[in-house]
């Protein structure tokens, strides 16, 4: 079998399967089985595959078809020019929580050594990138997860950030006083019923607890007023069809220049205020 070959069989297979993507899942699936990049792929294509590739690559490709999402199956996902270690204890990094952290580093623009909380941090992702891409910050990073913060130690020591980047066991704030100059957070806000009518890839394989939660925005804007020091921002994820209704409980808790904010796709994707000044 070549490799143009098992990209053509391994199609097949994800697309009976119902996977969304199958050609691209194949790719990358065949490129790690390879050692390979997905652009090395076509300068090969006529190349075989010994017997020890193709079946590593149709182990993958079986994990794939049961619907397991392709990022626990390669082990690795990209986020903001990250490579983070994900697997079932974490949440897979989305783009749409790229957007977050687009708005967290905006809100931070003007403070050159700011002190940043993120509640719920599973794999690391928010709080790595920011730390990752504005040099002066300082970020503490709280899960209830203790099996997260396990993937997000990992993904911290991998990219040398532990010098900045402090992990926290406990529920939001987690008895912490700050002040801090920015809280940001992807909490959980899908609904028992839109759960169950999420894709296989997320209903089957990732933690129902970081998906699935109901008051969980309202608990950690309340939370997070109390942590910000007069002027600072709260910028969290929300569900885009809520995002207005999240707003609405950020001005009732007396948060100012509240906006609802979106992702590249135009859907309203979050929200942000500020703590008023004193």
């Amino acid at each position: 079998m070549t490799v143009r070959e098992a990209l053509q069989e391994g199609g097949r297979t994800l697309a009976d399967a119902g996977c969304e993507t199958p050609r691209i899942d194949a790719e990358l699936l065949l490129a790690h089985a390879l050692g390979a990049s997905r652009t090395g792929l076509f300068a090969d294509a006529d190349r075989s595959l010994s017997d020890e590739e193709q079946r590593r690559y149709q182990e993958l490709v079986g994990r794939r078809a049961a619907r397991e999402p392709v990022a626990y199956v390669l082990g690795e996902w990209g986020f903001r020019g990250l490579t983070l270690r994900v697997d079932p204890r974490v949440l897979v990094p989305r783009p749409e929580t790229e957007v977050v952290v687009e708005r967290a580093l905006e809100r931070l623009r003007e403070h050159p050594e700011p002190i940043v909380l993120d509640v719920g941090t599973g794999s690391g992702a928010i709080a790595l990138a920011v730390a990752a891409e504005h040099p002066g910050a300082r970020v503490v990073a709280t899960d209830i997860s203790a099996d997260a913060l396990a993937v997000a130690a990992d993904n911290r020591a991998a990219l040398g950030l532990g010098d900045r980047v402090e992990l926290v066991l406990g529920h939001v704030v987690a008895g912490l006083r700050g002040p801090f100059d920015l809280v940001v957070s992807n909490p959980p806000y899908v609904t028992a019923e839109e759960f169950e009518m999420l894709q296989p890839e997320i209903r089957l394989h990732e933690p129902r607890e970081a998906l699935v939660g109901r008051g969980q925005t309202a608990s950690v804007a309340r939370r997070g007023f109390d942590v910000l020091r007069d002027g600072g921002w709260l910028v969290l994820e929300s569900s885009d069809t809520r995002a207005e209704e999240a707003a609405a409980e950020l001005r009732a808790i007396g948060y100012e220049d509240v906006a609802v904010f979106r992702d590249l796709t135009g859907r309203d994707r979050g929200v942000e205020g500020r703590r008023p000044q004193g």
